[in-house]
C-alpha cells in the first residue's frame, strides 16, 4: 500500500510539473508570436548592416549591432571575445561567357567560390565536362584535361527528403573541386551551384586549397547555365568559357565573437550555450545563413528575459563569427571554455539552418542523451514538432567536444524543403524570410532552453 501511495504521489507531483512547464512554454509562443522582436531585428541586421563577410566593414558593424542589441535587451552581461579571422575579397564582380566554336559569347551567372584565387585578368579555356566529382577522381590519364577548364556538373540529390543529405553528398564538389582539378592539370575549374531549384542564382561557398597543389580559380555557376553549358558540350563541339576574376587574400583581421548571458541563480557557473554565426557570405544578405539563427537565439533568451524568468544555470547566447570561411569563432571560443577552469559547461545549442517552420532538434551526443532528447517531444507536440533524434549539432559549437568531455551538442531542425534555394545566393535576403516561421523558431528555441535549464 505505501508503494502504491507513493507511486501515486510521485505520479501527481510529475503531472504537476508538466502542466507547469507546458504552460511556460505556452506563454513562450505567446510572446513570440503576439510581441515579438525577431522579425524586426533581422530586417535590421540584413537592410541596416547587409551582408558580413569577416574581415569586411559590414562584419565590424555586425559586432557592434549584436553587442548594442544585447545591451537593450538588459542582458545580465555582454561583452566581446577577441579573435583573429581570414581576410578575403571578391574584388571586382565575376564575368563569365561560354564561347562557341563560331566566336559567339553567352555571357552566365556565376560566382567566385570563397577563398579563391583570381584570374590575374581574362582566363579562356577550352571545358571538359565531368558528371561527378568520382567521375573526375577515377580518370587514369590527364591528357584530355592538361591546360583546360574542367567543369563538374554533379546535381544535388532531388529525392533526397532532408535535403541537407543531398547537400552533404555534393560538398566536397565545391570543397575539393579545385584540387582534384588541379592534380589533372586544368587551369580553371567550374561547379554546378550546389541548390536545389533551376534557376539564375550562383551560389558561392567555402572551398580549399592544399600547399602542395597548384592553385586554380573555381567558381560556380547558376544550375540553368550548367545547364546550358552542358547541353552545348553534349553536341560535340569545342566549347570554351572565358573568366575574370579579380579575388584576393588580405591578412588576417581582428573581430569578436558576441556574447551575452542570464545568470544561473542555483549554478551560475554551469553554462548552457547557444547561437548562430554572425558572418555570412559577400552576396544576397545572410538573412536564412545565419541571420535567422542570430536573431533565433537572441529573441530566445529576450523571451525568457521578458517573462522574468530566473534560469538555474546561465544561459549564455554567442553570435559566433566566422562560420563560413574558417570556423575560427568556434574554435575560439571552444579556447575560451577551455580556459575557464571555473566553469562547467553542460550542453550547447545551434541554430544554423535557416529561419522556416521549426520540426524539431537533434542531439549529436550518446544514446542516453538521444533519449533525454526523445522525452521532450510531448511537450511541442501542439506545436507540431516531431523530430527528436540523434543528429547533426553545428558548426559553430562542434569544436567544443574537444574540450568538454561528454557535452551534449544540440542542433534546431527547421523544415530543409526550400533552404538551398537561398543558401549562399544573392536571393538570400530578408523578403524571402516569412515573418511566423521565424517567430515560430524562435519560441521552440525559447522553449527548448527552459527544458534544458530545468531537466539537465
Amino acid at each position: 500500500m505505501r508503494l502504491l501511495i507513493t507511486t501515486y504521489i510521485l505520479g501527481i507531483t510529475f503531472l504537476g510539473f508538466s502542466q507547469q512547464d507546458s504552460a511556460f512554454i505556452r506563454n513562450v509562443y505567446n510572446e513570440a508570436l503576439s510581441h515579438g522582436k525577431s522579425y524586426e531585428d533581422l530586417r535590421s541586421l540584413c537592410k541596416d548592416i547587409g551582408a558580413r563577410i569577416t574581415g569586411s566593414a559590414e562584419a565590424e558593424m555586425a559586432v557592434k549591432w549584436g553587442e548594442q542589441k544585447m545591451k537593450e535587451y538588459n542582458f545580465d552581461k555582454v561583452y566581446l571575445q577577441e579573435i583573429q579571422v581570414p581576410h578575403w575579397e571578391r574584388g571586382t564582380k565575376e564575368a563569365g561567357w561560354i564561347k562557341l566554336k563560331n566566336g559567339e559569347l553567352n555571357k552566365v551567372s556565376l560566382l567566385a567560390l570563397g577563398g579563391s584565387i583570381g584570374t590575374n585578368g581574362i582566363l579562356e579555356g577550352e571545358v571538359i565536362e565531368f558528371s561527378t566529382l568520382e567521375q573526375l577522381r577515377n580518370l587514369k590519364s590527364n591528357k584530355t584535361t592538361q591546360g583546360k577548364i574542367i567543369f563538374i556538373n554533379q546535381p544535388m540529390d532531388e529525392q533526397q527528403i532532408n535535403t541537407f543529405k543531398a547537400y552533404g553528398g555534393c560538398w566536397p564538389v565545391r570543397g575539393l573541386g579545385a584540387i582534384e582539378s588541379s592534380q589533372l592539370g586544368a587551369k580553371a575549374v567550374l561547379i554546378r551551384s550546389l541548390g536545389l531549384p533551376l534557376d539564375e542564382h550562383p551560389h558561392t561557398g567555402g572551398m580549399y586549397y592544399v600547399d602542395s597543389v597548384e592553385k586554380i580559380p573555381a567558381a560556380a555557376l547558376s544550375t540553368l547555365d550548367a545547364e546550358k553549358l552542358s547541353v552545348l558540350l553534349s553536341k560535340g563541339d569545342k566549347v570554351n568559357f572565358v573568366l575574370e576574376m579579380d579575388c584576393r587574400d588580405y591578412p588576417d583581421a581582428t573581430s569578436y565573437n558576441v556574447i551575452g548571458e542570464l545568470t544561473g541563480a542555483e549554478n551560475p557557473n554551469n553554462i548552457i550555450t547557444f547561437g548562430g554565426h554572425l558572418d555570412s557570405w559577400d552576396t544576397g544578405e545572410g538573412a536564412h545563413d545565419d541571420g535567422a539563427g542570430i536573431v533565433h537565439s537572441l529573441e530566445a533568451l529576450r523571451i525568457l528575459k521578458e517573462m522574468d524568468y530566473t534560469p538555474k544555470n546561465t544561459l549564455r547566447v554567442v553570435f559566433f563569427m566566422n562560420e563560413e570561411n574558417g570556423n575560427r569563432g568556434g574554435e575560439s571560443y571552444a579556447t575560451l571554455v577551455k580556459e575557464r577552469t571555473h566553469e562547467k559547461h553542460i550542453a550547447a545549442l545551434e541554430s544554423d539552418r535557416g529561419g522556416f517552420a521549426p520540426r524539431g532538434f537533434s542531439c549529436d551526443g550518446t544514446d542516453e542523451q538521444v533519449a533525454f532528447l526523445e522525452s521532450m517531444e510531448h511537450y511541442f507536440t501542439a506545436y507540431d514538432l516531431h523530430v527528436f533524434e540523434k543528429g547533426y549539432g553545428g558548426v559553430d559549437i562542434g569544436p567544443l567536444k574537444k574540450v568538454v568531455d561528454g557535452i551534449p551538442l544540440f542542433g534546431f531542425v527547421p523544415d530543409s524543403q526550400r533552404y538551398f534555394d537561398f543558401h549562399h545566393a544573392p536571393s538570400d535576403v530578408f523578403e524571402n524570410v516569412n515573418k511566423r516561421e521565424l517567430e515560430l523558431g524562435c519560441a521552440a528555441i525559447a522553449s527548448f532552453l527552459y527544458l534544458l535549464d530545468q531537466k539537465l
